[in-house]
Formats: structure tokens, C-alpha cells, sequence
């Protein structure tokens, strides 16, 4: 990869089992957390009695860092490698979380292989220690105890490590960390544990030249609150212990990288053919970050849910605008869990608390706030018990989840889940035709532009999910209801080019602001689904416009503020039939990321003059009655990068009708 990562993934299981690397080097600065907390791995070479830091910057005073020659990184992979008298190391991690097999897709087993290589043919004595802190298993270091244990699994040394109060389930909120459940340091080797200013665990082995293999694993024991119920991971919902999966994953490392290999090459072939290298490079960034953020477990039914975490916005669960842009990815590696993401809006829809309580017609913004799903979070007051209707986003998650029903549909080519929830699908639909033509003052998807009436884009929204109700009328079959929706959108699509034009072939940001512009990045499932319900010369005419509002780093959003979305600016270049047209969008995207000196997990929002993630200060409510510090948000390792996919997914061909 060419790209210079703003921060490299070198675990990513869930969004609490999750750690990077913020430099370009990985001696540069201590491993984090995603959400930028410190998540402290340290690993030391020793050449001939003589020690090297490999990973990490504790111990810099002290212990000279190996030099870096290269770091990669492929879709599942980060590798890493060195060069010091005459020795050559190699440091692959890998988390091999495959969207088709729900099994390796939750298994909580990251790997770290180190491969030894002589360079100069002399005789070099070198062994190898790694060593975990105690912050992987709890929310700040300090904040609790911690329990250790040396284990034998088979032919494996492993340590055990978790706090001594095991808080389950208890706290909810964003800026947080897990604080309960047991992590495992396993591999070939000498285990020990460390107590420094914090408790570290570690193994200690000596390289030879076969690779060591080292894992790292996380058992959380319960990873989701839904409904008031506790719900294991997907990997365990039949009883099986983390130790025999620890086991297992160390036998068939060779068989999953090869796996791994395999899909990760493919992808990058069809996304140079899609779009070019640098927007596949781009998808190879916001592969892990995207499926990483979410966790999935089954229901009481036995049913798939895969739960979102809202990364640095809020925190949010299962929230229906930020899967809406996520769905690409999925669409194409497995869609089946585009309907684990819809199953709790779809729940907490029909409760009695939404339907009647609030009396509200529309789609939820959430379920819950992570890990806890217990309801809707965005715009309830946790102190009064009010959710204000001025938070809730009527047009923009009706048609979200219509779209979504619509596209999972066609993926699948089996409209059976829709059919299970047409009746508040019809009801969605009906609040989008006395809604959606023009909008009331209301928030859309980018709520952090604040609320605007009469959204061009929010009506390319509610034409779309009325057009997804007549797709999914069409596949079961009932032809007269199929061209009742469908004209129904054609007809509002052809008012829209009316009352949104600009007069010189560019459309507005809302219907009573001339001369502004937005991204109409809605209106790009017309093109996918092959609706045709927006006249093809004017959707040309707008992207056509948008050359004359391109900053350095990218398209703003629209015309407010010099900042951008990344995953509307690949949706808004995959509106463009010309190549050279797309990649001139997706071209400063790619250097806003190589360059920007904000090192975090894949920002999606970002300044388009300086390439810098767009941050705010807020506070942010977290369970037990409080709320946090001022905290300085800045949207990271957000799902919402699965988007980015958008246009692979319409190379495949897969949502054709």
C-alpha cells in the first residue's frame, strides 16, 4: 500500500476489543485504543544480548528502537518490518474477521506472527518478548484490579488477565472501554506477569526460523444488552470456551490467512478495476475499522443482529443513518447482516414506548447506546424521561431503512424479510409522501450541520424510499402496487428538478436557497437499483458542477462549511459515468488521509482545506446518572466507511433488478 495510514489497525475484533498504532512507526508512540485512550502493548527484540524496542515507546529512555524498514497493509493484515545487525524481522497482525463466516467473524482471536530472518549469514542469537497492559481489560488503568492466571492450553503457554470486580454490561456511553470479561495472551514461550507502575502480562520466546505465532483474545462473556436481556457473542452461543477457541485458532492459522489472502487479493482487483489504486487502497483502510465497530450476537429467536457503535458521535446503538451508509460492504461480502442491523429498529418500532407513549409514525434514530439496547437514546432526556421530537429525523431514517429493506432484497433476491415488516414499511412509505416533497425544519443524517428546511438531498432521500417500497412490490410480485410507488417517485423526482434547480445545470441545497450546492449523494441508489427515476441528464449536470467547488483535499459537503463526509464523496463520485470523473473526487480523499497530521482511525469527516478531522467539544451522558468531562469529539473508526464500498458494490453488478 502506497497510502500512508492515518493510524494502522493491529487488533480490531469490536469496538471494545480494539488497538492501533498513531504513527508511522510502530516504536513511534505507545498502541491506543480507537478512541485514542492508552492500550499499551510493548514487544523487545534481543540480537546477541542486545535489546530493541519493535513496538511501542515505553522504555525509549532505556532501550534503543529496532530500526523500521516497512509497514503494509492489506484488508485484514498490518505488517511490519525490521532491520538490525544483520537480523530482519517481520511482524504481521492480522484479525481474520470475514464477513461470510459469522464463526471467524466473531471469534475474538487476533493474530501476531514474528518471522526471523538472517541477513548478513553470520550466527545471531534472537529472542523475543511482548507484554500487555492491564488497560486492555479495563476502562482506565487503575480503575480497578486485576486478576492473572499462567495457563497450558495443549502446546500453547497462556496468561489470563481481567479486573477483579467484572463490572458486566454495567456502564453505557461513547469515550469508554470494556471493564469486564478476561483477555488471553497465548503462544509458544515463557509466560510471566509484570507489575510495573501497571500490570503488565507477557511471553518471552525464542525465534528460530519457523515464525512464532502469538495470539491475542478477548472473552467478554456477555457483549450486549438487548431489551433488557444479555446476550453472548455470536462465537459462544453454544457454550464453547475461549480457551479450546484459542487452541483452535493456532491450528488453523495457516488455513485462514490463506483465507484471508484470497479475499483481500480479490477485493483489491475488483476495486483497481472499480476505481482505481488509490480507491482501492482506500478500501483496504476502511475495511476492518468498519466490520470492527460492530458486534454481533443472535437474539432469543436465534436471529442475527449486528449492533453498530456510533464511534465518537455518541455512541449509539444500532443507529439506522449510520448503517444506512455502512450497507455497501456488507451488500456485497454478506448481506445477511444488513438485517441484523435493521432487526432492532424494527423491534423498538413496534413497541408500545414509540407507537404510543411518543405516538410517533416514523423510523427510530437508534436502539440503544452501546453496548446497552434498551431504546432509543438520540434526543432522550435521561433526566426528565422526554424524548424531544426536535432530535428525531423522520424523513431521513424512514427512507434509510426502506432503501436498506430494498437493496437487502435484491442482494439476496428473497423479499421474505420485508414481508415480515411491510405493514410499518407502508407506514414509513406514507410518511414520506405527505413528508418528503419539501421537508420540514428537521435534522438529517449530517445533524452536525444542525437542522435546515426544505433539504434537497433529505427529499432525494424520501423519493428513494418510496421507490424501495415499489422495488420490493415489484420482487413479491404485485405489479399494480410496484407502478403506484414507482410513479409516485418519478413524479416527485421531476418536481424536485423543477423547484431545486439553479438555472445553470446545478441543483440547490435547499429549495429556497439559490445558488447553493450540496452533495445529492441520495440519489445514488437510482443508479445502482437501474430505476431510472431521475432523468439521467440532470443528475450529469450536477456532478458536472461540482468541479468548480473542489478544495485540495476533497468536495465540501455542501456550502456552509469547507468540510467534507468521505462516505457521501464516494457516493456523490459513483454518480459520475465518466472514470477520470470519479477518481477526480476520490483523488484528494486519498491524500486528505495520506497527509492529514490528525492520526487517528479513519475519520469520515474531515476539513477539505487542510485535511484535518473536524472535531467539537461536547458532553456526553454516560450511565450512572452523570455526565462526562467536556470531551473533544471528532468522527473515527465510524462504520459509516463501509460506504466507501458504494462503488465496488455497483462494479459487481449486484444490485441490479
Amino acid at each position: 500500500m502506497k497510502l500512508r495510514a492515518p493510524s494502522y489497525p493491529l487488533i480490531t475484533i469490536d469496538p471494545y476489543f480494539s488497538v492501533w498504532s498513531s504513527d508511522n512507526t510502530l516504536t513511534g508512540s505507545d498502541t491506543v485504543h480507537w478512541t485514542q485512550k492508552p492500550n499499551v502493548i510493548s514487544a523487545i527484540a534481543t540480537i546477541d544480548g542486545k535489546e530493541y524496542r519493535v513496538m511501542g515507546a515505553r522504555y525509549a529512555d532505556t532501550i534503543p528502537a529496532m530500526k523500521q524498514t516497512s509497514v503494509d497493509m492489506t484488508a485484514f493484515s498490518t505488517i511490519y518490518t525490521f532491520e538490525e545487525n544483520g537480523v530482519k524481522l517481520t511482524l504481521t497482525f492480522t484479525s481474520p474477521i470475514i464477513p461470510s463466516d459469522l464463526y471467524l467473524l466473531t471469534r475474538p482471536v487476533s493474530y501476531l506472527s514474528v518471522q526471523k530472518e538472517i541477513t548478513d549469514r553470520h550466527k545471531h542469537t534472537v529472542s523475543f518478548k511482548i507484554a500487555v497492559s492491564e488497560q486492555i481489560c479495563m476502562n482506565l488503568a487503575g480503575d480497578d484490579e486485576v486478576v492473572c492466571e499462567e495457563l497450558t492450553l495443549g502446546n500453547l503457554s497462556s496468561v489470563k488477565m481481567g479486573t477483579k470486580s467484572q463490572n458486566i454490561l454495567g456502564r453505557y456511553g461513547d469515550d469508554l472501554r470494556i471493564e469486564w470479561g478476561y483477555f488471553y495472551l497465548s503462544g509458544k514461550g515463557e509466560t510471566f506477569v509484570a507489575k510495573e507502575d501497571m500490570t503488565f502480562v507477557g511471553i518471552k520466546t525464542e525465534l528460530s526460523s519457523t515464525p512464532a505465532l502469538f495470539s491475542f483474545a478477548y472473552d467478554d462473556i456477555e457483549s450486549i444488552e438487548y431489551f433488557h436481556t444479555h446476550l453472548k457473542s455470536y462465537w459462544n452461543k453454544d457454550g464453547a470456551l475461549i480457551t479450546d477457541e484459542i487452541v483452535k485458532a493456532h491450528a488453523d492459522y495457516k488455513t485462514t490467512m490463506r483465507r484471508c489472502r484470497e479475499m483481500e487479493d480479490k477485493m483489491f482487483i475488483d476495486a483497481v478495476r472499480a476505481g482505481g489504486e488509490k480507491y482501492a487502497e482506500l478500501l483496504e483502510l476502511a475495511f476492518r475499522q468498519t466490520i470492527a465497530a460492530h458486534k454481533l450476537v443472535l437474539d432469543t429467536d436465534g436471529k442475527i443482529l449486528f449492533i453498530s457503535k456510533e464511534c465518537f458521535s455518541n455512541g449509539c446503538a444500532a443507529t439506522v443513518d449510520v448503517s444506512y451508509p455502512s450497507i455497501p460492504l456488507f451488500l456485497i461480502y454478506n448481506p445477511e447482516l444488513v438485517k441484523g442491523m435493521m432487526r432492532p429498529i424494527y423491534k423498538y418500532a413496534a413497541m408500545d414506548v414509540w407507537t404510543k407513549e411518543y405516538k410517533y409514525d416514523f423510523a427510530p434514530h437508534d436502539a440503544g447506546r452501546y453496548p446497552v439496547l434498551n431504546g432509543q437514546m438520540y434526543g432522550y432526556d435521561v433526566y426528565t424521561g422526554i424524548m424531544k421530537y426536535e432530535k428525531q429525523m423522520p424523513v431521513e431514517e424512514c427512507g434509510n431503512m426502506l432503501v436498506m429493506e430494498a437493496a437487502v432484497a435484491i442482494a439476496t433476491k428473497d423479499v421474505s424479510f420485508a414481508k415480515e415488516h411491510l405493514d410499518v414499511l407502508e407506514q414509513w412509505v406514507k410518511y414520506l409522501i405527505e413528508n418528503g416533497r419539501d421537508p420540514e425544519n428537521q435534522l438529517c443524517t449530517d445533524d452536525f450541520a444542525g437542522h435546515m428546511a426544505h433539504n434537497c438531498n433529505l427529499s432525494l432521500k424520501a423519493i428513494m424510499g418510496i421507490a424501495g417500497l415499489g422495488i420490493l412490490y415489484g420482487m413479491m410480485g404485485n405489479k399494480r402496487d410496484e407502478r403506484k410507488y414507482m410513479k409516485l417517485a418519478r413524479d416527485m423526482a421531476l418536481d424536485w428538478t423543477k423547484r431545486a434547480s439553479n438555472g445553470d445545470g446545478s441543483y440547490r441545497l435547499a429549495f429556497d436557497a439559490p445558488n447553493t450546492f450540496s452533495m445529492k449523494y441520495n440519489i445514488v441508489w437510482d443508479k445502482l437499483f437501474g430505476t431510472n427515476i431521475m432523468p439521467r441528464d440532470v443528475i450529469a449536470s450536477e456532478v458536472a458542477s461540482y468541479k468548480k467547488h473542489m478544495h485540495p483535499y476533497g468536495l465540501p459537503l455542501d456550502n456552509r462549511q469547507p468540510y467534507t463526509k468521505s462516505d457521501w464523496t464516494v457516493w456523490t463520485a459513483t454518480l459520475a459515468e465518466d472514470r477520470a470523473d470519479f477518481e477526480a473526487l476520490i483523488e484528494p480523499m486519498w491524500d486528505a488521509f495520506n497527509y492529514s497530521i490528525t492520526r487517528v482511525p479513519m475519520t469520515d469527516w474531515y476539513w477539505t482545506l487542510t485535511a484535518k478531522q473536524r472535531t467539537y467539544v461536547s458532553r456526553t451522558y454516560v450511565s450512572g446518572g452523570h455526565e462526562n468531562d467536556p470531551l473533544t469529539h471528532g468522527f473515527h473508526n465510524r462504520t459509516v466507511q463501509g460506504g466507501l464500498f458504494i462503488k465496488l458494490l455497483e462494479y459487481k453488478g449486484i444490485m441490479k433488478i
